[in-house]
Order: C-alpha cells, then sequence, then structure tokens
C-alpha cells in the first residue's frame, strides 16, 4: 500500500492533515480538490488543547503555533442584561491540566500551513479543478470518479468532502444534511474599529434569547472575528450568502446596546444557516472510509470540528501505519477510535446551541446561576474528555518534536 497510493477527495483542512499524517508515515498520497485552487473560506476558528496535540503529532505544532492568537479567557456575558456571567482563565492551571494552550486563528493562515507542508512533501501531489462525484471498488483497490470523467485509482479511497460529501451520499445515502434552525453571520473588523471596552483577549460569547454573538482577535490582533448566531427557523440551507447590514440588526434588535455596539461594527456580513447530520455507523465501504466533516459533521458551538478532523488524520495514519497486509483490520480500527467520541461531539454540540446558548427567561437565569457556580476545576474535569491528549496511550514519533506555547 505505500507503492499504491490513497487518494484523498477533499482539500481542506481535514483532507491535507490526513495527507501529511500519511505522507510522513511511508505513503504515497494524491489529495483532489474540487476548486481551482487550494484556499479555505471564512475567518476564525477556535483551537482547543486537543488540536494542539494533533498538531504536535504532525509536526507543525511549531507552525500553528506562530500564527494562533493565544486567548486568556473564555468570557460568557448575557447578550440581555450585559452582565458578566463567568470567565474561565485559559492561563496557567488550564494549559497544565491539559498540557497545550487554548487558541484562535484565521482559518485561510492555518489551510495555508497544511498546503504547505504537503507541497514540501515528496509523498504528497495535489491536484486541482478535479471534481469527485462517486467511487468504484473491485476489493482490492478504489477509484475516484472525477466529473470530467478520469478514473483515479489507489489503495485506498479517504472522503474528506465536507458536509455535502459525494463520498458519503453513496455510501450512507442519507440525503440531505439537517438544517438546525439556526442563522450565523460573519464579518471580520479592524481591531481599531471594535469597542475599545470591549477589545478583550477572549473568545467571548453572548448568550441571549434565540441568538448568541461571538467575538475574538485574530492574526497577531490586526482584526476581531465576528460570528452571531440567531434561531430563526430558515426554510432552506445556504452558505456565504451576502445579506445587508439592516438584515442582521432586526434579527438581533432586543440584544443589550453594549452587544449591539459591536454588530453596528460588522461590514460585508455573510451568513450560513448551519447544519449537520445524526451520527452513523457506516464510516467505511471495503477500501473507502470517511473522514472529517464527511464522517461526522457538527454544528459549531463546541467549536471542534476542524479539531476533530484533524484527530481523524493522526488517528488514520496511526491506524493504517503498519497495517499494509490488512487494511480492512486498520480502518475497522480507525472507526472505533474516532466514532464515540465523535459522535459525543455530534450530539453536544446540539444541545449547547439549545439549551446553553439560545434560552430566556428562568431557564436563562438557571444557566447562568449554574455556571456562575463552577469553579475553573470543575469546568477543566468536565471537559478533561474533550481537551485531554487523544494519543496519550500510542506511541510518538521521537522526531516530532514541537515547543509548547
Amino acid at each position: 500500500m505505500r507503492q499504491d497510493p490513497i487518494i484523498i477527495a477533499g482539500g481542506g483542512i481535514g483532507g491535507l492533515a490526513a495527507a501529511i499524517a500519511l505522507a510522513q508515515k511511508g505513503f504515497q498520497v494524491t489529495v483532489l480538490e474540487r476548486a481551482s485552487c487550494y484556499q479555505e473560506i471564512g475567518a476564525g476558528i477556535q483551537l482547543g488543547p486537543n488540536a494542539f496535540h494533533a498538531f504536535d503529532r504532525l509536526a507543525l505544532g511549531d507552525a500553528a503555533r506562530s500564527i494562533a492568537v493565544f486567548i486568556d479567557q473564555l468570557r460568557l456575558m448575557d447578550a440581555i442584561s450585559a452582565e458578566e456571567i463567568t470567565n474561565i482563565d485559559l492561563t496557567s492551571y488550564f494549559r497544565r491540566r491539559f498540557g497545550n494552550p487554548y487558541a484562535v486563528v484565521h482559518r485561510g493562515e492555518l489551510h495555508r500551513i497544511f498546503v504547505r507542508a504537503c507541497e514540501a512533501h515528496a509523498n504528497v501531489s495535489l491536484r486541482t479543478d478535479c471534481d469527485v462525484i462517486g467511487y468504484q471498488q473491485d476489493g482490492t483497490r478504489a477509484t475516484a470518479l472525477l466529473r470530467s470523467g478520469e478514473r483515479i485509482t489507489g489503495g485506498l479511497l479517504i472522503g474528506a468532502d465536507g458536509l455535502r460529501s459525494r463520498i458519503r451520499q453513496q455510501m450512507v445515502g442519507d440525503g440531505a444534511p439537517r438544517i438546525a434552525g439556526h442563522t450565523t453571520y460573519r464579518s471580520v473588523i479592524p481591531t481599531e474599529q471594535m469597542p475599545e471596552d470591549l477589545r478583550w483577549n477572549a473568545a467571548t460569547l453572548w448568550a441571549g434569547a434565540k441568538c448568541h454573538l461571538v467575538h475574538y482577535p485574530l492574526s497577531g490582533w490586526k482584526v476581531f472575528n465576528l460570528a452571531i448566531t440567531c434561531h430563526n427557523d430558515p426554510a432552506e440551507a445556504f452558505a456565504a450568502r451576502p445579506v445587508t447590514h439592516d438584515e442582521v440588526l432586526a434579527e438581533f434588535r432586543d440584544v443589550h446596546p453594549r452587544a449591539k455596539t459591536i454588530i453596528h461594527h460588522g461590514r460585508d456580513w455573510k451568513a450560513w444557516v448551519t447544519c449537520d447530520r445524526d451520527p452513523t455507523d457506516r464510516w467505511i465501504d471495503g477500501r473507502v472510509v470517511l473522514l472529517g466533516d464527511a464522517a461526522h459533521p457538527m454544528l459549531q458551538y463546541f467549536a471542534q470540528g476542524a479539531c476533530m478532523a484533524l484527530e481523524d488524520a493522526v488517528s488514520l495514519a496511526d491506524a493504517l501505519d503498519g497495517s499494509e497486509s490488512d487494511p480492512a483490520h486498520a480502518l475497522q480500527r480507525y472507526r472505533t477510535m474516532r466514532l464515540l467520541r465523535t459522535a459525543r461531539v455530534q450530539l453536544g454540540a446540539r444541545e449547547l446551541g439549545d439549551h446553553v446558548y439560545h434560552p430566556s427567561g428562568v431557564h436563562a437565569l438557571l444557566r447562568n446561576q449554574l455556571i456562575r457556580e463552577t469553579s475553573l476545576e470543575r469546568f477543566c474535569e468536565n471537559l478533561s474528555w474533550l481537551y485531554q491528549d487523544p494519543f496519550a496511550d500510542r506511541p510518538s514519533d521521537p522526531k516530532r518534536t514541537a515547543a509548547r506555547a
């Protein structure tokens, strides 16, 4: 299998992370990207300590840390009263507890790190204008079928082609994604336009009635990322749709004026309808396997979509390493490592969106009280299943070292 290329459908963060993970194990990899160039749409993403554990396993820890903003707090505000509910210190105790920091990065900057790493590795071939529409296999090899009519064959095919994965559609056949009922509006503003009293070194969330607002600094504090969400039950899914400033303000008319000032500074808003899918155990079909959003698309409320894809990439490469004679067993091992963990994040994200970020009235008051009563130590203990090193029980490559931030 190390001589027969592994084919990856999808050149996003998950697909490229899988490519570099496999290449470092000695596999030949060909990545097929539908677009005419390798780039990411969107702005900020949050990275928990588990993401940095994955970066370190990929020998990209230093590169990822070089573009990150290491925030000091997770800050939860009441969007109706403008009162602080709590703030979670992410510095000394948190970092010692989990062995890595919490950070925010620009999605495009992170994607470029993976593109450069793949371009620099002799085992990786990056192709563009390759729209994968399905697959075939014969028991020993898998073939990606391109819209152009071209067929690209390898020892395995990895479907890393996202929420609307055509590989998943052929394998699982579960139709369109589930519309969660929420719409997220995104903008990026220069730091000098952010209200000065809100320029916190924090990932800040304002929780309101059927809505919430998130903001944090990006790109060396040059800009602030704004992502604000309302539960407005859209009838259809769409992504990156331009919307007017007035349309956005209308959805958040009931939030406190202090929170609303953040919205006033946003420009060039684009809207996404949030979608996910129910967990499934159908990740494998012979020599074809799913990864990232193709396997377990999730809502953004745990801030773990990219983190789970990174973990998938490391886990798949670990499972395949040394298993050339039995790839079927290796793929089953990969699924076993990842299935329940990712399902827990998928379903937990739904709960956060509906019952923590968006309640009103007495429900919101009770939420505020319970969160205020949660100590830093209890917070870390509650999330230890998520943030602790998911690879701690696996031997690490001694050549993969990275300085801790």
